[in-house]
């Protein structure tokens, strides 16, 4: 799975972040990792410089081996905490993508 972390002008990209984000998105969606072929990870603060109550965003896109991408957003108070959600909110999304496909190439037809 190839983990892309984009940042807007308000969000400092640096190393840790990359680093802290990547792992965090990789072991929560771990159970999926054969299915994901490139996980884009956008970041953004959409207050910029001032404070303020879910400010922090991650949207979450999920490129699945042979089908439509799948994107979620999160927002939250702090970045990690809006990484830490929209990672839990995809990995919900794809059970529920993944667990339909099955039931429907199993139902009789």
């Amino acid at each position: 799975m190839q983990v892309q972390i984009n940042t807007d002008q308000h969000i400092e990209g640096h190393e840790a972040l990359a680093t802290w984000a990547t792992a965090e998105v990789t072991k929560t969606l771990s159970h999926h990792k054969d299915q994901i072929t490139r996980l884009e990870v956008h970041l953004g603060d959409e207050n910029g410089r001032k404070t303020g109550q879910g400010d922090k965003r991650c949207m979450l896109e999920a490129r699945l081996q042979g089908r439509q991408p799948l994107a979620v957003t999160h927002h939250a108070d702090s970045l990690n905490q809006a990484i830490s959600g929209a990672a839990e909110k995809l990995n919900r999304m794809i059970d529920t993508t993944l667990g339909r496909a099955a039931r429907a190439e199993s139902a009789p037809g």
